[in-house]
Formats: structure tokens, sequence, C-alpha cells
């Protein structure tokens, strides 16, 4: 598979855990839930909010991630 398809299903994976969880989760929590390493977790978010789907704030010094 390529890195395109890696970062699609990533993104998938992303979506699902914040949908099961029905609130705003940080990246930290997402990325443990997922089983994803910092980079692909990047991507897969990059993915997920330039679909428009993904709403990112910074809470202090962590970041938060939830669906739109």
């Amino acid at each position: 598979m390529d890195l395109w398809g890696e970062v699609g299903i990533a993104a998938g994976q992303v979506y699902s855990v914040l949908a099961e969880n029905e609130k705003e989760m940080t990246m930290t929590s997402v990325k443990k839930e997922a089983g994803l390493n910092e980079p692909m977790l990047s991507m897969a978010c990059g993915w997920l909010l330039r679909e428009e789907k993904l709403v990112i704030s910074k809470n202090g010094k962590s970041i938060t991630l939830k669906l739109k």
C-alpha cells in the first residue's frame, strides 16, 4: 500500500475514535486509541481538516480534536 492509502486509513481510524467517544479528545488520547504514531496522526488530522470534518483547538499545552 502506498503512503496516500495509509494516510486515508489512518484518517478513518481517527474519525472512528472521535465518533465512538462523541466528545472532544486530546491528540495524545486519539493517538493512543487509534494506535498511530505522531507523524501518521498529524497527516490523518490534516486529511480530516481538509475535508472539513475536524475541529482543532489549543488548550494550554494540549491540542484537542473533535468532529464537526
